[in-house]
């Protein structure tokens, strides 16, 4: 890693102790690699929040098949979307209710717009956006 900064932060021990904990659970081997994590996902938030950067990620919907005409409008909502919504999977969960994950990519705003409207749609039981970095901007 070139241009390599070493600095000092100053933390209670209680929180320390806790930060310690988080990373051996979720498998980190240094603090430093936890950190970086972290400044990557807040970096990765405001990006989003800023809406005009190209982000990719997954818009998650939960919905009853039995919906009169749900599905025909879902279908042609990401037919009008279709450069920024890449791909479709559809699982049928039990008799009545599918999961249909939509991978995207664009800039955030128009994601949050797409996302939002297939969310908002009636029938939609519980629907979620989940975007990330294209990566190309992160260290």
């Amino acid at each position: 890693m070139s241009g390599l900064t070493r600095f000092g932060v100053s933390i209670p021990d209680s929180l320390l102790a806790d930060f310690d904990r988080l990373i051996a659970r979720k498998g980190y081997q240094n603090r430093s690699e936890a950190i970086r994590d972290l400044i990557r996902d807040s970096l990765v938030i405001e990006e989003w929040k800023e809406g005009k950067k190209e982000m990719v990620g997954a818009i998650s919907l939960v919905y009853s098949h039995h919906t009169r005409e749900l599905s025909r409008i879902l279908t042609q909502m990401q037919h009008d979307h279709y450069r920024t919504i890449l791909s479709t999977l559809h699982i049928h969960l039990d008799k009545h209710n599918c999961l249909e994950v939509l991978v995207v990519k664009g800039k955030a705003e128009e994601i949050k717009k797409i996302g939002d409207r297939l969310v908002g749609t009636k029938g939609v039981k519980h629907g979620k956006i989940s975007l990330t970095s294209t990566g190309k901007n992160l260290k």
